[in-house]
């Protein structure tokens, strides 16, 4: 792979900065784009979104960051983990209409019954992100380990951990 550079679609948490910051240590250039043809569906326990193709014109907004190296893509495969399947596809530019072919993560099973409606970013920012990003930071430190977990099994211990703490009034 080497000096590849790569194109990715990003349509949920890694629209945020701050999330892609974590784990690429840098936040990469990128461009308004949609992807025709896919729904954006909220997931039965779990705060990121999935996308699927879809048959009846929907389109996911996002964003394309440009110029992944092959270790930034081995960190987002990691990331993304086995609920999603690197794809290709073809998305237009926000800013010119023009189409390019960039690497997407499609959720895994298309018939999952845990998808659900339509995830919206700007809920996800002001309700999930912050322990999102607490979450994506534990999984990076994992990354760096020889024996690191998968980002599934940080997320749920993450959120267990969450869920388990006492609310504080």
């Amino acid at each position: 792979m080497g000096g590849d550079n790569h194109n990715v679609f990003v349509y949920g948490s890694l629209l945020a900065d701050e999330v892609v910051r974590i784990l690429l240590k840098r936040v990469p250039p990128s461009t308004p784009a949609t992807l025709p043809d896919y729904h954006r569906f909220k997931i039965k326990g779990r705060v990121y979104p999935a996308i699927l193709p879809v048959q009846n014109n929907n389109k996911v907004t996002g964003r394309v960051l440009l110029g992944i190296s092959g270790l930034e893509l081995d960190i987002l495969d990691e990331f993304e983990d086995v609920e999603y399947t690197r794809s290709d596809v073809e998305v237009f530019l926000m800013d010119n209409s023009e189409k390019m072919q960039v690497y997407a993560y499609v959720w895994s099973n298309k018939d999952d019954p845990d998808l659900y409606g339509e995830w919206e970013f700007e809920e996800w920012k002001q309700v999930h992100m912050k322990d999102f990003v607490k979450m994506t930071d534990e999984f990076k430190e994992q990354l760096e380990l020889p024996e690191s977990k998968p980002r599934v099994q940080t997320y749920e211990t993450f959120y267990k951990q969450e869920n388990d703490k006492p609310h504080e009034p």
